[in-house]
């Protein structure tokens, strides 16, 4: 029957193809007038995956955008994986910037450009191909394997939070590979071990029952702008800490091997302030930019809004000034038990004059961390030193992907991120692209790591 490897070098020309077709599906989840072709897609994936031998192969619907599942459970003794990514991308505008139509994918120089060619629909393809490979070249799988493919992750994966748990028997797995991710460069892998969460809150501030002439009360009613400006003044102290009663309560401490892992990765302070044109960096007293934004909690003002914003000067009294906010989490915090706190406290805010209200945001995610010893990272590390030849940094993000804590709390497996996008790859912007080098590195890599973990 041959080699997987024989079988992938063989098939590299219709595997690019398949990718350019999978690429020209506008299948942007955060767009209503796009959902049918979140669904097309989703429909693309479900005959790839079937062509490829899984079974099982099922569109579940989610209450939003779908997800996709198919199995293969022919391997008995063996752990079983599922293989995470998803379909939907980004919208492409400004249409303007791309030097090709977004979704009239081009090869140029050995890189494909497209919307989604990297987040995630290249990199989600890969393991697609390396199962195919395996099953058309050996008949069966080193492991037993499920595939769950979204939707909506764009969009922040608003439906799974309650799709997960109710199909916990049909995803229950030993552990979770993540197409959705990267390396560091070309030349060196990464270990991703952690995940900021996060949580927010709308503060709403109103005085009169409409605007006023600044003239005639200025000076008598309160301007809930400057309100506002006293509250959120208030969220911190001189030295960067929340100053919200509890916030720091179930913050897991930074142990010395994780600060050490943390160092290890490089960081120009130089250079990124020049890159992001500002004059220094500014965080909590104690820690290093790098522990700030992967391993410490924040609380951030993203937007605030009242009174007048046009040219010229209108002397308004505005009634009423509003402020959304947004935290970052770290293990252990619960995003429920952040929002509460801080309703809590900002509702307890007495300025005379003003009535105050908070509500939460939709935004919430859990915090995820890998374990150390977590035994299918150790694997993924091993495989990734043999692909590269050099040991691979362990790599905690800022962001959030919600799905991860999902699979950790519901299902109890961790996700290993197991994917080759690099930063420079345009996601979210004009002219994404992805290598084909990585395509086809990525797809020999999951060959190689299915094996391992079937032994």
């Amino acid at each position: 029957m041959g080699t997987w490897n024989t079988y992938l070098e063989q098939n590299q020309p219709r595997f690019l193809e398949e990718l350019l077709d999978f690429l020209r599906i506008p299948s942007i989840s955060a767009l209503s007038e796009h959902a049918a072709d979140v669904q097309r897609a989703a429909e693309w994936v479900a005959a790839r995956v079937t062509a490829a031998g899984m079974e099982h192969v099922q569109i579940l619907a989610t209450g939003g955008h779908p997800v996709v599942y198919a199995d293969w459970l022919h391997a008995p003794g063996k752990p079983t994986v599922m293989i995470y990514g998803h379909f939907d991308v980004q919208p492409a505008d400004p249409y303007d910037l791309w030097t090709s139509p977004p979704f009239a994918p081009e090869v140029r120089a050995e890189r494909v450009y497209a919307r989604g060619a990297s987040d995630d629909k290249g990199n989600m393809l890969v393991p697609i191909l390396a199962v195919e490979a395996l099953l058309k070249s050996q008949g069966a799988l080193p492991v037993n394997l499920k595939f769950f493919f979204e939707g909506q992750e764009e969009i922040g994966s608003p439906q799974l939070g309650d799709f997960v748990p109710k199909h916990t028997d049909l995803l229950a797995c030993d552990m979770v590979l993540s197409s959705d991710g990267g390396q560091w460069a070309e030349d060196q892998p990464l270990v991703l071990v952690g995940l900021r969460g996060g949580c927010g809150v709308q503060i709403d501030v109103k005085a009169a029952k409409a605007d006023l002439h600044s003239g005639m009360y200025g000076g008598m009613v309160q301007n809930p702008i400057h309100a506002l400006a006293t509250i959120i003044a208030g969220l911190h102290a001189a030295d960067g800490r929340v100053t919200v009663p509890g916030f720091y309560d179930q913050v897991r401490p930074l142990s010395a091997q994780d600060r050490e892992r943390i160092a290890q990765v490089p960081f120009d302070a130089a250079a990124e302030k020049t890159s992001l044109e500002v004059p220094g960096f500014f965080g909590e007293a104690g820690y290093t930019p790098r522990e700030w934004i992967w391993a410490r909690p924040t609380l951030e003002v993203n937007g605030i809004w009242g009174g007048f914003q046009g040219e010229g000067v209108k002397t308004v009294l505005p009634s009423e000034a509003h402020a959304k906010i947004t935290c970052r989490l770290v293990a252990d915090q619960n995003p429920t038990q952040i929002v509460d706190l801080l309703m809590d406290h900002i509702s307890r805010q007495v300025i005379p004059g003003v009535t105050v209200s908070v509500k939460p945001l939709a935004f919430r995610a859990y915090p995820y961390l890998v374990p150390e010893d977590e035994p299918g990272n150790a694997v993924v590390c091993e495989v990734l030193r043999e692909i590269y030849g050099v040991e691979p940094f362990y790599v905690r993000t800022g962001g959030s992907i919600p799905v991860c804590s999902l699979f950790q709390r519901h299902l109890g497996a961790y996700t290993a991120s197991f994917a080759f996008g690099l930063d420079d790859e345009n996601i979210h912007s004009p002219d994404e692209f992805l290598r084909l080098s990585s395509f086809r590195k990525g797809q020999a890599a999951y060959c190689t790591l299915l094996e391992r973990l079937g032994r």
